[in-house]
């Protein structure tokens, strides 16, 4: 009999609907049930792409003597990570705090008042390796719950208190200045693997807010070091077993230093910041294969995560059918020699072989390979080999494909949305416009109401019942200011400004511009969440900084401006220290350094062949941050197009920055001259 999770939105959840396990959704109602039966509740974290969850999922959760020791002793409530990301800070600090680690499957034990007194992650159904298994965890805890309860209501207490006084510190309310951007510079040179790209060791993450920044700097100061760090870890990540050689796309991180194995789930907010990236460094440097990598990169995001109503799915599962019914995790990536001679005949496949570094020994488990593009001597027919590849492709989608977690989050979608935009109109792919246009609708039709305020998240049409966090009013945000740069449409950009409201009124703390990634009214946890550093996505406080900023140049608002500088006040403070958790927040400092630029585009018509010219000349400026408006004399479109003539009656585009312009000019060459292009 289905559990109370049958009726959820999420996949994750769905997927736990017909455990034997009496779970709740994360609801008052479940802690007035534990309050009314007086026992503990047993709080479980995960998403639905999470292979350990996965397995507690099979080993326990399945088990009929678990569910039953679970339904008699405790509460059992399963959220999803992804639709909660306030739930899973808030505990997910707690356990660091307590035991110096954390991860998914999250497993706390909290009192009716959802007090945290007992932390893990994964358990298994035995004891193993020093653990207990996770029927020995869930004895201690009722033991302690019905026997010492005085002492489980002491620590729970102490928890909540030591959470309560870990204010973050802001430092100045001054914004990062050259002196800063200097020194996280020399503190990333120092974490920097030179020999494989990215820094520190195993396992490896790809470290694309960090990379944006060392584009930006480069292109403010010249840097070369800089450009350097992000071309080298591109292409090296690129070549790896990370990047999916067949299809496009990365998969989550690696768990060796060299990029060669992966976890193989593939998240749409890894595609859209990577995607992103190699379209941002070719635009610094020309490089083919980042062109390359940029274009598959989306393609994917298209093909395998775009969803029918337009929006773009969370992930898709690092595991598969292996073919004999065993879900085994990467099974449908890899390959082995005998794989490749079926696939391919045996003489294309010692090519791919060799092309492809696939051995008889196997890179990854019984003799499978992940596919990489070693550096090689000699040459490879580029036409042969784009012909092995597509034979492989075809091939490899004959297997049982991976699980895909289809809810639309909205903070990955509005990276989505900037990464296909700016792609598309890099590259002239009006599909992937059309694309981000297509996504976008769906935000403001299903996750927007009449006041502006977004839901986090939807399915199959219908929008969930969770409220948008900080981050999702950043991201969409910064999503709708890329597309108004691209399509000429200033309607992108009064949504962004009323995304921003919301991040002015309900979610900055007034006094020092500090920003909760929780608005004010929303629901009441043991602690209002805040968190400025990144993780596998901008925080949504440097996310929020740098959509401040752009909005600010497109509109000429102070008080825009201002949020954005005070903001950034907390990433001078963070910046020369932890610059690989501040990546973003060092970005969004460049653009401040550098003005950022405004730039008005104006033609006789948007369709003008002279004008698409001029504004596709902007967008490929490299100057951080910079905003383009591009438009009619007369369009009330933009702020930025208010008075700006036509020179001669030709396309004209004028540049400012810090209140002082620059002479119009119809000429593209001087343009890109003075953007850095």
């Amino acid at each position: 009999m289905p559990n109370r999770l049958a009726h959820e939105t999420s996949p994750y959840l769905l997927q736990h609907a017909d455990n034997p396990v009496d779970w709740w959704p994360w609801s008052a109602e479940a802690f007035e049930e534990a309050r009314r039966r007086d026992v503990p509740v047993l709080l479980s974290v995960g998403y639905s792409s999470c292979h350990w969850c996965h397995v507690m999922a099979h080993e326990s959760f399945e088990d009929a003597a678990t569910a039953a020791f679970l339904g008699e002793h405790f509460v059992s409530v399963k959220v999803d990570r992804e639709e909660r990301p306030d739930v899973d800070a808030v505990y997910m600090e707690a356990v660091q705090a307590a035991t110096g680690q954390g991860g998914w499957p999250m497993t706390v034990f909290l009192t009716p008042d959802a007090e945290p007194f007992y932390f893990g992650t994964y358990f298994p159904p035995g004891p193993r390796h020093g653990m207990p298994s996770f029927r020995q965890v869930l004895e201690g805890v009722r033991q302690a719950w019905q026997t010492r309860r005085d002492e489980v209501a002491d620590v729970a207490g102490k928890i909540v208190r030591d959470l309560s006084q870990r204010e973050i510190g802001y430092g100045t309310a001054r914004p990062p200045g050259d002196e800063e951007a200097a020194q996280a510079l020399l503190a990333l040179t120092r974490e920097y693997d030179a020999r494989r790209g990215g820094f520190g060791g195993a396992p490896k993450f790809p470290p694309s807010m960090v990379i944006e920044f060392l584009l930006r700097h480069h292109a403010r100061t010249g840097s070369e070091g800089a450009l350097q760090m992000a071309a080298d870890t591109c292409e090296r990540m690129a070549r790896g077993g990370i990047h999916d050689q067949l299809g496009g796309g990365f998969a989550r991180y690696s768990v060796d230093r060299d990029w060669v194995v992966p976890h193989f789930e593939k998240m749409l907010y890894d595609n859209a910041l990577l995607c992103r990236v190699y379209a941002h460094l070719w635009r610094a440097t020309g490089s083919d294969f980042a062109r390359r990598v940029a274009l598959t990169t989306a393609d994917f995001m298209v093909r395998e995560l775009r969803t029918a109503e337009g929006g773009f799915a969370s992930a898709l599962d690092a595991d598969s059918d292996d073919g004999t019914g065993r879900h085994v995790e990467g099974a449908y990536y890899v390959w082995t020699p005998a794989q490749l001679r079926e696939a391919l005949g045996a003489e294309d496949a010692e090519l791919a072989a060799r092309c492809f570094g696939v051995t008889e020994e196997g890179t990854f488990e019984q003799g499978a390979s992940v596919l990489q593009l070693p550096v090689q001597e000699g040459v490879f027919d580029a036409d042969r080999v784009e012909s092995v590849r597509r034979r492989l492709l075809a091939k490899r989608a004959e297997r049982p494909a991976p699980g895909r977690d289809d809810k639309v989050v909205a903070a990955w979608n509005g990276l989505a949305i900037a990464a296909l935009a700016e792609t598309g109109a890099y590259f002239d792919r009006p599909d992937l416009v059309e694309a981000a246009v297509g996504a976008a609708d769906l935000l403001v039709r299903l996750h927007m109401d009449e006041h502006a305020a977004l839901r986090r998240t939807s399915r199959d049409g219908r929008a969930g019942a969770n409220a948008g966090v900080l981050e999702d009013y950043a991201d969409v945000a910064e999503g709708f200011l890329a597309l108004a740069s691209v399509t000429g449409e200033g309607v992108w950009l009064e949504f962004a400004g009323l995304l921003l409201g919301h991040v002015l009124t309900r979610f900055a703390d007034p006094e020092t511009g500090a920003l909760y990634d929780t608005a004010a009214d929303a629901e009441q946890l043991i602690r209002r969440p805040q968190d400025p550093t990144d993780n596998a996505t901008p925080s949504g406080w440097s996310a929020a900084a740098g959509a401040l900023l752009g909005y600010a140049a497109h509109t000429g608002s102070e008080a825009h401006r201002t949020a954005a500088e005070r903001a950034l006040g907390v990433v001078g403070a963070l910046g020369p220290r932890v610059p690989r958790f501040t990546g973003w927040g060092l970005a969004v400092a460049e653009a401040l350094l550098d003005g950022p630029r405004e730039v008005a585009v104006v033609g006789p018509s948007l369709d003008d062949a002279a004008a698409r010219a001029l504004h596709r000349t902007a967008l490929l400026g490299t100057a951080p941050g910079a905003v383009v408006a591009y438009g009619t004399p007369d369009s009330e479109e933009f702020p930025l197009l208010a008075d700006r003539p036509l020179v001669h009656g030709e396309p004209t585009a004028y540049v400012c920055r810090d209140f002082t312009c620059d002479a119009p000019t119809t000429d593209p060459d001087r343009l890109r001259t003075a953007l850095g292009g």
